[in-house]
């Protein structure tokens, strides 16, 4: 006989922050730690992938994911590029609780003194406390000095470049050029293990190859406990490099080389799962930190049919590729319902048996009814910021635009929109028709889940303008 049993997690409702009460059966309850792996790619646009409709870069792999497992068509980071966005995965909370986002400084840099603060919980350190081993490998950039580097935040290992790979430029040449001529002389970015530097500058034709090794290491060494690794490819950021085997390996040009090396490096990931015998064991999760870099042309990347890109609160910027893998466990198919990156921090802990902090506001849902095909998903809305402002607010089908901002064009303000700007998702994924005239009572509704959000905001020190001393 199967029972229910009963789990309490923390959301926002009508009434301020209430009890969300997420249901289980016994036998869920008892099934074997899951590992976890999180494939977290850089600037990869919501087009970019064969399985998302891109008719020249070719990921099989990725593909082979979306068709065992499952593909989120509806899915969404917390913000529009870099840091913030990864601060919300690993805390399950908008950026804008910590400190994680800015109006001045829109990610860290290498003269930044801030970070991810300590009094934060990730999935890595809440994983530790249920006995998980914990790897990150890739790019970090939520504070590259103590207390906010990756083995401050449960994390046991780290292999990777601290912030961005366009960061610490030292040639001025023209970037094209650059890339031409492989030149990642030209960025002084550190490769770190640990907490000490072990190359400068990396050598970034080599990173994807080097972070998939170490990922496949690390599965090796965990495998006889869980495990949870947090895989945060440099690519396709710009600067693009990919290795000496990949180098006119897609039709689609260096970006598609780099795409489909990505796509090479999950292969060997779900290969290496697989061989290891731990396959129905492991939760691989594969998306994007934000939507594509769409000024850098051919080398930017697509967002499909959605409206611009990286940097922006229009779909484009912020509505992401996401695939689930777990033979035997996931129900198959098409999920289009909404979900985002901020969702993954209780999903995981749940499926861990671990318990939700209740000391904090979270911002994520248990994604698992889904997963598992018990039920619907929770997610009915979604709060879209650019720097510590409130851009837009999702309900249902319908996303209301209060203010917009074209990414990298020259628009140093936003532009406010009183109505506000109103589409149907469903019937306009591109937002291209604004129907605010004939849905009054939308824009109402939308307005209370507004107010009642920004009620739950408590003002916290801005850690991206933090400045290391001279």
């Amino acid at each position: 006989m199967t029972r229910n049993i009963v789990k309490i997690g923390f959301g926002i409702g009508l009434t301020g922050i209430i009890p969300v009460i997420i249901s289980c059966t016994d036998s869920e309850s008892k099934t074997e730690k899951p590992n976890v792996v999180i494939i977290f790619t850089d600037d990869l646009g919501f087009g970019d992938l064969s399985c998302f409709g891109h008719p020249t870069i070719m990921t099989p792999n990725i593909d082979r994911m979306a068709r065992e497992g499952q593909k989120w068509t509806n899915f969404y980071v917390a913000a529009p590029v870099s840091t913030p966005s990864r601060a919300a995965l690993l805390t399950g909370r908008y950026p804008i609780r910590n400190g994680m986002c800015s109006d001045k400084r829109g990610v860290l840099f290498p003269n930044s003194a801030g970070g991810l603060p300590v009094t934060e919980i990730t999935i890595a350190a809440a994983l530790r406390e249920l006995g998980y081993r914990t790897a990150a490998v890739g790019k970090w950039h939520l504070g590259h000095l103590e207390p906010h580097q990756p083995l401050d935040h449960g994390f046991e290992n780290y292999f990777g470049i601290p912030y961005s790979n366009d960061m610490d430029r030292i040639e001025r040449i023209d970037y094209f050029e650059l890339v031409a001529a492989e030149r990642f002389q030209a960025y002084n970015v550190p490769l770190m293990r640990d907490r000490e530097i072990t190359e400068r500058p990396a050598d970034q034709r080599t990173l994807t190859k080097r972070y998939t090794e170490e990922v496949v290491n690390k599965i090796r060494e965990y495998k006889k406990e869980p495990f949870f690794i947090y895989f945060a490819h440099t690519m396709p950021h710009v600067p693009l490099f990919r290795s000496a085997e990949f180098k006119e390996h897609s039709v689609a040009g260096i970006y598609g080389d780099v795409i489909e090396e990505i796509d090479w490096s999950v292969g060997e990931v779900l290969k290496t799962l697989e061989k290891e015998g731990l396959a129905e064991k492991t939760l691989v999760i594969f998306t994007s930190d934000n939507g594509p870099w769409l000024p850098f042309k051919t080398h930017g990347g697509s967002a499909g049919l959605l409206r611009d890109g990286k940097g922006s609160t229009w779909e484009g910027g912020m509505r992401v590729p996401a695939v689930m893998w777990w033979p035997k466990h996931l129900r198959q198919g098409v999920v289009t319902e909404m979900g985002s990156t901020l969702d993954l921090f209780p999903t995981i802990i749940n499926l861990a048996g671990g318990n939700i902090p209740a000391d904090r506001i979270l911002d994520g849902y248990d994604l698992s009814p889904v997963l598992l095909g018990t039920g619907p998903g929770q997610r009915n809305e979604m709060f879209f910021y650019q720097g510590a402002q409130l851009y837009a607010v999702r309900v249902g089908n319908y996303k209301a635009h209060f203010k917009t901002k074209t990414a990298y064009t020259g628009q140093n303000e936003p532009e406010i929109h009183e109505p506000p700007l109103l589409f149907h998702l469903g019937h306009d994924p591109a937002e291209k028709f604004d129907i605010t005239a004939e849905n009054p009572e939308i824009i109402e509704i939308i307005r209370e889940k507004t107010k009642l959000h920004s009620e739950s905001v408590i003002p916290v020190e801005d850690q991206l303008t933090k400045l290391i001393e001279n």
